[in-house]
């Protein structure tokens, strides 16, 4: 996965983790594009934000995982007007499918060799 960070970490749990999933339609891909770019820094900026990682399949699927220090964040950057914009050209027009799940992080663990 790319992170829009080199040093992004998790956090410790609890957090939330907003997974979104999905199937652009290959319509207006220049639009599409701007969109991906003005939102990612604009969500960056907003309150309760803590990172984000994606990745795209080989199948043109795509999946962002979103991470937030709390549900609060998550309701007040989904109801941003420009947000809201993008969310329904996306709807009307970027998208062959779509799914969102949000999800509370209670635990976590990992390994890395190093």
């Amino acid at each position: 996965m790319s992170t829009d960070s080199t040093s992004f970490q998790r956090p410790e749990p609890p957090y939330y983790a907003v997974i979104i999933t999905t199937l652009p339609s290959g319509e207006d891909p220049e639009g599409y594009a701007d969109a991906n770019r003005r939102m990612g820094p604009l969500s960056a900026k907003w309150p309760g934000y803590l990172g984000r990682e994606s990745e795209s399949g080989p199948d043109g699927r795509d999946l962002l995982v979103v991470y937030y220090s709390d549900a609060e964040s998550i309701a007040s950057w989904k109801a941003d007007p420009e947000h809201l914009e993008v969310q329904r050209l996306g709807r009307e027009r970027w998208y062959a499918s779509y799914s969102v799940e949000v999800a509370r992080v209670e635990r976590a663990y990992g390994f890395r060799r190093d």
